[in-house]
């Protein structure tokens, strides 16, 4: 028997570069020559000027092919209102935020950094350092949030204040010799997208047509809404281990893997499927889920990555990026620093006419009536039903939800705050002089679902506010206590501060930051009922399973 063949490949062959990129400055890059070979002399403070200017980008603009699907959503006949005004209310937030003030997000994420060095590029100098330097000047000069916490002792944590560490990982790569390069991907990564990353271990009985859909029907509706849809979905199939599956789905759902092979080969390289691409992606438009309440447009678009697999294993990875798409890519070569040229006009996207696209009723809800009243006025309406609330809302998370815990386990009785007004789980980033707020959207409703039973039993509660669904426990208490749920919608953080929220003061916890208790005034917030006192949850009929028509591939 002969020795088999000598293949490589590099695992992810991400092939031609076609991105649009701009120049950031030609200072700190210069190349010299010796032993006959070029070497391209990047400067530390190169790295720290272009981290810093693509976080502030990602943080305020889009690529315009996102922008792009947002428009597709309005203009489809067969969107739903609802989906129409998800996407509008995205569109309007971006134009809010390239203003450069207020971000798109209130979660302005973690710093992901990842850098390929080909073998002629020096820096002299320890390169994560200076791009966490970059991380550093941008969160603390910016409006953007600090959300990393150092952990001080196993159960204990401090925020570090400075949205430090980073995630940077470097690699070498190869290069053309005479064009030494080194090159970027930069992404802010927000709690709710990140924890909609999953890995599930498989079996060979999972590669085949029939079972691999019904595997991804499961799997992709429990994503549920919490990560800000529209969603680019990634799925992976395979892996040499278990985080490289998880860390190409990552990359995928940031369209870095755009340009793979579309064919697999016998040196086992990674490709994209885009038949089956095309089938997982009118799979989610059947869900009936929508841009967050109800429609047809849960994704933007899907990629499936094949990758070779050890024999005994078969990881399947699901990521996604939320419609706050913060990802860039740049590269620093001989001549000068570049960076993805992001979308800085984004009004073109936005339709003349809005009132015709949305249509519908919407119901107003006073806030500054007495709880009772609130509750009887939302029991009219059923389930998807579009609200606009006017008046004063509490705003408390997982931190101050942990501490009246403990109040109400000593015995203490439920604050008045709770009481008397509805609760929005959210948390704002820094508030730019002359503003009301700061970037001040919702955040994922699920991580308060253990106290809402008791919240509720001990009077407080009643209305809550965030994105995303919510567990089973959720809905029994609203039915046993009387309780409501609404759906704010994931993303726009920079139009409900702008528009939106016209004060804020601290009621309690200051110390927190941005986890204390805040009393804002709204007007005209925009929101959904989810889960009503009757025992409906809106999002109850989209996780089942639906039979699935699947054409065999030849």
């Amino acid at each position: 028997m002969s020795a088999p063949d000598f293949l490589y490949s590099d695992l992810l062959p991400i092939g031609a570069d076609d991105t649009p990129y701009r120049l950031v400055t030609t200072e700190g890059v210069s190349t010299f020559t010796t032993g006959g070979r070029t070497f391209l002399q990047v400067e530390p403070e190169a790295l720290r000027l272009l981290t810093a200017e693509a976080m502030h980008d990602i943080s305020h603009y889009l690529r315009p092919a996102h922008l792009a699907q947002l428009r597709r959503i309005i203009d489809d006949p067969e969107s739903s209102g609802n989906d129409r005004f998800v996407a509008l209310d995205l569109l309007k937030n971006v134009n809010i935020s390239a203003g450069g003030i207020l971000p798109m997000c209130q979660d302005t994420g973690t710093a992901i950094v990842m850098g390929k060095k080909s073998e002629g590029v020096l820096t002299g100098a320890d390169d994560a350092e200076w791009i966490s330097r970059g991380v550093f000047d941008a969160y603390t000069k910016l409006n953007l949030r600090y959300s990393q916490l150092a952990p001080i002792t196993m159960w204990d944590e401090k925020n570090t204040g400075n949205n430090l560490p980073a995630q940077v990982e470097l690699y070498s790569a190869p290069g053309d010799p005479a064009h030494p390069a080194y090159k970027f991907l930069f992404m802010a990564k927000g709690g709710g997208s990140a924890n909609k990353s999953f890995l599930y271990q498989e079996t060979k009985a999972v590669l085949n047509p029939v079972r691999m859909l019904e595997f991804l029907d499961e799997k992709i509706r429990s994503l549920g809404t919490a990560a800000c849809p529209p969603y680019h979905l990634a799925v992976v199939i395979g892996g040499t281990s278990a985080e490289f599956a998880l860390k190409t789905a990552k990359y995928a759902s940031a369209h870095y893997l755009d340009n793979l092979p579309t064919e697999g080969s016998m040196a086992a390289h990674g490709f994209r499927d885009l038949e089956l691409e095309e089938e997982v992606f009118k799979l989610t438009q059947s869900f009936g889920i929508g841009a967050q309440f109800g429609g047809k447009y849960f994704c933007h678009d899907v990629r499936v990555i094949r990758l070779p697999r050890h024999g005994a294993s078969c990881p399947v990875a699901l990521a996604v990026s939320c419609s706050a798409d913060r990802q860039a890519l740049a590269k620093i070569t001989a001549e000068g620093v570049f960076l993805e040229q992001l979308e800085r006009e984004p009004a073109q996207y936005l339709p003349e006419q809005t009132d015709e696209i949305l249509g519908g009723d919407v119901v107003r809800v006073d806030l500054n009536r007495p709880m009772s009243e609130i509750r009887a006025e939302l029991s009219k309406y059923p389930v998807k039903t579009r609200l606009a609330l006017t008046g004063p809302l509490v705003v408390a998370r997982d931190i101050a939800h942990a501490k009246i815990k403990e109040r109400l386990d000593a015995g203490e009785p439920m604050p008045e705050y709770l009481r008397d007004m509805a609760v929005y789980y959210a948390g704002p980033a820094k508030t730019p002089e002359g503003y009301a707020s700061g970037s001040f959207g919702p955040t994922t409703a699920g991580r308060m679902d253990s106290y809402v039973d008791q919240f509720q039993a001990a009077g407080g509660s009643f209305v809550m506010l965030a994105k995303g669904n919510r567990s089973a426990q959720v809905t029994r208490a609203c039915k046993e206590h009387g309780g409501f749920y609404l759906g704010s919608i994931g993303g726009p953080a920079a139009r409900l501060a702008l528009d939106c929220i016209k004060s804020v003061e601290v009621l309690e916890y200051q110390e927190l930051g941005m986890e204390a208790v805040w009393k804002i005034e709204v007007e005209d917030f925009p929101a959904f009922i989810v889960v009503d006192d009757k025992g409906n949850d809106f999002f109850a009929e989209t996780q089942k399973p639906i039979a699935l028509t699947v054409r065999t591939r030849s």
